[in-house]
């Protein structure tokens, strides 16, 4: 119930009170946008973690091939922007769908064979030419259309869009976590043995977390690519887009469904409006030294330990009611 107020008392602030109040600073409105995509790609590494129980370092893949695939069809097919996006996030299916025979690795080497991917799709980025124009990338990408006289393409257009997925996905994110495949899926965190046991197809399962997976990281990848209008390969398959949303996620408590989104935007909204104007140089070791302290303090993540101060500060204010009845 409490968390369903939040939400309710949330929604209307970030659909209606946040545009209202920056639809006038471009700048802070597009680094919010930035960010809830850095939040959307976190909460698509956080569900492969925390549901499928596998640890990417190759989540760039899914989101520059996402980007790629919507840039070109809506370019060389003209296909309508919002027909590309999806088609975008399908892609990155075609590609999680190469990495399936990895599925047997585990651990670390796992990661590594996901992060070998992301490297291969970025090397096909360059030197396949013909088609994503190489290491001069691709340029005039349209943008978001303009539908019921409202352009999406303006930066408080694509706030509400990606605002709008991140949600979307978080809601499909919930539902899963809560059905019988959710159940099934943490049960073999803790023996895979067991759930085989009873009759859980354990492969199965995981195939599909990794495929949803890259299929949310590549709707923001074409997401992304519609809003800059431009992508190149070291971009499109940069490092950044493995390392943010990691940091994101575990910031902000990668076992629960809004804590990446609240990583993001604390994570970056900091480093960008604030350690940035500070430190012009070498501001992103603020953010390693803030995931240290995040670390030691709460590993379990900011939500999980804002959850608890509130926690202690309520059951603290309960104590008091009750000694001055008493009393």
């Amino acid at each position: 119930m409490a968390n369903k107020t939040v939400w309710i008392v949330l929604l209307p602030g970030a659909y209606l009170l946040l545009p209202w109040l920056l639809h006038e600073n471009a700048y802070v409105l597009s680094t919010v946008v930035a960010a809830l995509v850095i939040a959307g790609v976190a909460l698509s590494w956080a569900l492969l973690g925390n549901l499928g129980g596998m640890i990417s370092f190759g989540h760039a893949a899914f989101f520059g091939v996402g980007a790629y695939v919507s840039a070109l069809t809506s370019i060389k097919l003209d296909l309508p922007v919002l027909l590309a996006i999806p088609l975008g996030g399908l892609g990155a299916v075609g590609a999680a769908l190469l990495m399936l025979p990895v599925l047997r690795l585990r651990g670390p080497y796992f990661a590594l064979a996901i992060l070998a991917y992301a490297h291969i799709f970025r090397i096909l980025a360059t030197e396949w030419r013909q088609v994503t124009g190489g290491a001069g990338g691709v340029a005039h990408i349209p943008g978001l259309p303009t539908l019921l006289g409202f352009d999406f393409s303006s930066k408080l257009g694509a706030y509400l869009v990606v605002l709008s997925l991140v949600l979307l996905f978080a809601l499909l994110y919930g539902r899963i976590r809560h059905s019988d495949h959710g159940l099934a899926l943490r049960a073999m965190h803790d023996s895979e043995d067991a759930t085989r046991v009873v009759g859980v197809n354990s492969t199965l399962l995981k195939a599909l977390m990794l495929l949803l997976s890259a299929f949310i990281a590549g709707v923001f990848g074409a997401f992304n690519a519609h809003t800059i209008n431009f992508l190149e390969p070291d971009y499109a398959f940069g490092s950044a887009w493995v390392t943010l949303p990691i940091v994101a996620a575990i910031f902000g408590g990668y076992r629960t469904i809004a804590g990446p989104i609240l990583g993001a935007l604390a994570i970056y909204l900091a480093d960008q409006l604030i350690f940035k104007a500070l430190m012009p140089i070498g501001h992103q070791l603020v953010l390693g030294l803030l995931l240290v302290l995040m670390i030691a303090l709460s590993p379990s993540g900011l939500l999980p330990l804002l959850r608890k101060l509130s926690w202690r500060r309520a059951s603290s204010l309960l104590r008091k009611l009750c000694r001055r009845k008493n009393a």
